[in-house]
């Protein structure tokens, strides 16, 4: 069995998924079944404007919001501040009302 060595691990949302599969896809000329079955719920995620709404998120400099949180807001696009909370409960983070204000806003502009 093949031992895969770990070069990097960065966190990336939908969209980039959707590219890297695209890329794989076409230097392989055909997907594997996981790939296969990744390509297939990746269809149904239309968003594709993850790039020009990442930069806008960093752009609002939120204290203590990694990457991998700004990423997590662009697969769930949550529009109010209500459901921004709700995607970051799952992080051990605390971010102030008038941040999450600001996400929502910034993210409601491209939904």
């Amino acid at each position: 069995m093949a031992n895969p060595t770990i070069i990097a691990e960065e966190p990336m949302n939908l969209s980039q998924l959707r590219g890297e599969v695209d890329k794989i896809k076409k230097r392989d000329d055909k997907l594997n079944f996981r790939s296969q079955r990744t390509e297939e719920y990746l269809q149904s995620y239309e968003f594709k404007k993850g790039k020009e709404l990442f930069d806008e998120l960093v752009k609002l400099e939120v204290p203590r919001l990694r990457e991998q949180h700004i990423h997590k807001l662009i697969d769930i696009l949550p529009r109010t501040i209500k459901e921004t909370k709700v995607v970051l409960q799952g992080y051990p983070i605390t971010i102030s009302q008038d941040s999450m204000k600001k996400i929502a806003i910034v993210v409601a502009k491209y939904v």
